[in-house]
């Protein structure tokens, strides 16, 4: 049986230490590494997608990083509770034509009793920023440990 620690029911501990694993998941920008996070049966709502199963999350994280160039990304912990998560985040981008653009978002997460991530529903906004005006500059892939927190940066 696949687990994906920590598990459920989580504590604030173990609730930031989840959400700080998929930060660094989804920045390492793999699809197929990040779709082991989730259930095969998985349940998505992103924006306006709506995706149903692990295959899918894959081809849609496939997609979404070829579009969103120089990704990364800031997530914090706003609620828990029992197999529950809700996190806020802040993730930088450009597009095909050098467009930088900041996203805004809320996701709710709910777990099975293995870890593996059974529903996302997920909001974003895009803000378009120049790049002088990026907050994000460490190197792709894991955010260092000393990066400001999104609080910290007033986000």
């Amino acid at each position: 049986m696949e687990q994906r620690q920590p598990l459920p029911p989580f504590t604030h501990e173990t609730a930031t230490q989840k959400v700080r694993l998929a930060e660094d998941g989804w920045n390492g920008r793999n699809p197929e590494a990040v779709s082991k996070a989730y259930s095969v049966d998985t349940k998505w709502r992103n924006r306006a997608t709506f995706v149903n199963g692990r295959d899918e999350a894959a081809a849609f994280l496939a997609g979404k990083w070829a579009k969103e160039h120089e990704y990364r990304l800031v997530k914090e912990l706003w609620a828990f509770k029992d197999n529950r998560i809700a996190v806020r985040y802040a993730y930088e981008y450009h597009d095909d034509g050098g467009n930088w653009f900041r996203a805004y978002g809320n996701e709710n997460w709910e777990f099975d009793e293995n870890g593996l991530m059974t529903n996302r529903h997920a909001s974003i906004n895009d803000l378009p920023i120049n790049e002088s005006e990026r907050l994000f500059h460490w190197p792709l892939g894991r955010r260092p440990d000393d990066t400001p927190s999104l609080s910290e940066l007033g986000l």
